[in-house]
């Protein structure tokens, strides 16, 4: 045997992907096969340092491999495909779902007075069963977004609603305060999973380019909450009492519990990051210990083979120039075997709840500087929505002496203002994201959409100051219905076109990009909460609202600072997470 060492010539062998699992394609990852280190490994030999082209295995010739786009992966039945009706009855029916959350945080507001009466309670109980109902509802979506990238929307859909279903019957029966809040607790968790993969879900029907219009549909339903519920509430308090608030709610929330028995669920697993990041977690676990079984697949034969390895969208495996199998030769048809019988193995890998963590999908999305930028920039401006509603129930009540349903008909005016700012400014994001991508040669960038805030960001903190002094100095209620619609129409057109970006630019996690919005919205809602009457009993409508556009200023200015770098920061983020998993 001569002891001469001779550069290996590579002889390839071909399997095609297509033989391999969806869900790893949509990854582009298939660790069972090699880790992701030791394929790159074998990439950098074979890429061109200078052009980064790479070989062509079958022709000879160098092409660059493309990146694979998760958001348009091969599906079965892609709900991107569906017919525009049946797009319109999935938008109109969690739509009308997305009213519960609404209607269920101000509905009882008109009868607190009996409630305190009849149940004893003090105004500070009042204020946390009000308070605590708007921070579960912002905290819980991380849960709910989680299992809905494991187990699908519809069942995510079909439990929360039954858990809001309990906690409103159970809460028009209760007998004591606490009794109350625990209900209401119970009823903001089952009604906030609608709120996070609403918006979810249509990621999964809509691409990008008509997300705009349709997220600012869908946003207007949760917005007829607030404009309707005390309206409703005063008028079931005083027909009835408040216990029928409770009854109301029942029978919209098991009204639509019955139309999502026959929902079609959107969600495909190849196209969430979530699910596929599991689920090589769980195959890897698996396969370890299958190690002995699919041994063959880390050699072609015991001496002299290298590793099958992952290139471009080939599985290969080399020789050296001394033994060069055909295609057909028995150890390559071994080889082949042992493929198939891993990939039969892993199609067979079900996911449950046990694999679910919430947390590592929450802080990919927050370790974006661009998403926290959007993130508190939308918190901040739901925060001054909250506000806004919460203590403008409290001056008319005061200092223009109006009674609950007054109260109501005046704070429509500022929900007429959200709707049409919901569906204008939706759809204006579009027509700017369209014209952008035809002057940037049909390239398209989340950023894009957000250009369409630059001509109302100026308006926000203007119409908020206005309306403090104009409270402050009790102007003609005409004054005020006004300056509600101005400030409702302008900060949901721009809480529109922050939602949607929020969703186009967490390609794969849309679900938990939303949650995430969710819990600062929330959060932020809470603290407004709490602070805002005793701000206003210290310094006034004028001050407070004064204080309220300085902080929607700077949030403000942290969406100009995306529009700006966002691009930038997004692409660096994705470039170190990339790294991160090939580590």
């Amino acid at each position: 045997m001569s002891n001469v060492l001779h550069e290996p010539t590579v002889s390839v062998t071909v399997t095609p992907l297509a033989e391999l699992p969806n869900a790893l394609l949509a990854n582009h990852q298939p660790d069972f096969i090699l880790p992701v280190d030791a394929q790159l490994e074998e990439l950098e030999e074979l890429e061109d340092t200078t052009t980064g082209a790479r070989p062509d295995l079958e022709s000879g010739t160098r092409h660059v491999v493309p990146a694979l786009d998760i958001e348009h992966a091969e599906v079965e039945d892609d709900p991107r495909k569906w017919s525009p009706l049946r797009k319109w009855i999935v938008l109109l029916t969690i739509s009308g779902a997305a009213t519960i959350s609404g209607l269920g945080g101000n509905i009882y507001n008109p009868g607190i007075a009996q409630i305190e009466d009849q149940l004893h309670a003090t105004p500070a109980q009042i204020s946390w069963s009000l308070s605590i109902f708007i921070l579960i509802q912002g905290s819980v979506p991380l849960l709910w977004s989680a299992i809905s990238e494991i187990i699908g929307r519809k069942k995510v859909y079909l439990v929360s609603l039954s858990i809001g279903l309990v906690g409103a019957i159970v809460a028009a029966t209760a007998r004591s305060i606490s009794v109350l809040i625990a209900m209401r607790c119970l009823q903001a968790i089952g009604t906030a999973a609608i709120l996070s993969i609403g918006a979810a879900t249509l990621a999964d029907i809509y691409d990008p380019h008509e997300r705009g219009t349709m997220m600012g549909i869908y946003y207007c339903a949760p917005l007829i909450g607030p404009a309707l519920g005390p309206i409703l509430g005063g008028a079931l308090t005083q027909g009835f009492n408040w216990r029928a608030t409770f009854w109301f709610l029942s029978i919209v929330i098991g009204s639509v519990l019955v139309v999502f028995v026959f929902f079609k669920d959107t969600f495909r697993r190849e196209r969430s990051l979530t699910y596929q990041r599991v689920l090589q977690r769980v195959k890897a676990q698996q396969l370890a210990a299958q190690r002995s079984e699919t041994s063959t697949l880390s050699h072609i034969t015991a001496v002299e083979k290298k590793p099958p390895r992952l290139f471009g969208k080939k599985l290969f495996v080399e020789d050296d120039d001394e033994k060069k199998p055909s295609r057909d030769s028995p150890d390559v048809l071994e080889t082949r075997a042992a493929v198939e019988d891993v990939t039969a193995e892993v199609k067979e890998i079900k996911l449950s709840l046990t694999d679910v963590n919430p947390v590592p999908p929450m802080l990919n999305v927050l370790s974006r500087l661009n998403n926290v930028a959007i993130l508190a920039c939308s918190g901040i401006l739901f925060g001054v929505t909250y506000s806004i509603s919460y203590t403008c129930s409290i001056t008319l009540g005061k200092k223009y002496h109006y009674n609950a349903m007054e109260i109501g008909l005046v704070l429509l005016s500022f929900g007429c203002g959200n709707m049409l700012g919901s569906i204008l400014g939706g759809r204006y994001s579009d027509y700017i994201l369209r014209r952008m991508r035809e002057k940037n040669g049909g390239k398209t960038e989340a950023e894009m959409r957000l250009a369409s805030t630059k001509w109302f960001l100026p308006m926000i903190p203007i119409s908020i100051a206005a309306y403090g002094w104009m409270s402050e100095r009790h102007v003609n209620i005409g004054g005020i219905c006004v300056i509600l619609f101005i400030i409702g129409f302008f900060l949901i057109a721009v809480y529109a076109s922050t939602l949607a970006y929020i969703v186009d630019a967490n390609v794969g996690r849309s679900s938990s990009a939303v949650a995430c919005n969710s819990l600062f919205r929330g959060g932020l809602a809470f603290m407004s909460a709490e602070i805002a009457v005793p701000l206003q009993n210290s310094i006034g409508d004028g001050g407070l609202y004064s204080v309220w556009a300085g902080i929607t200023l700077l949030a403000l200015l942290a969406l100009l600072l995306v529009i700006w770098k966002g691009a930038e920061w997004r692409q660096s983020a994705i470039e170190r997470e990339n790294r991160r998993l090939q580590e």
